[in-house]
């Protein structure tokens, strides 16, 4: 149990790159959901704002995970 302290401090990198992921998804998802119900033009905003948001999650945890 004494290796415990080192292993979640070496862990917080991966746990902030995987809520990073899912923020950017859930708040450009959101942004276009909310572009689709004020334009009327469902679903491709929302479409947009997920795939864009999973580029950026995804640029985000590479940018993470390969640090040196």
């Amino acid at each position: 149990m004494g290796d415990l302290p080192a292993t979640l401090v070496r862990s917080g990198p991966a746990v902030a790159a995987g809520y990073s992921l899912i923020g950017a998804i859930v708040f450009l998802g959101g942004i276009g959901y909310a572009l689709d119900g004020w334009l009327e033009t469902s679903p491709w905003f929302l479409l947009g704002g997920l795939l864009l948001g999973l580029v950026v999650g995804f640029y985000e945890l590479a940018k993470t995970m390969w640090q040196p």
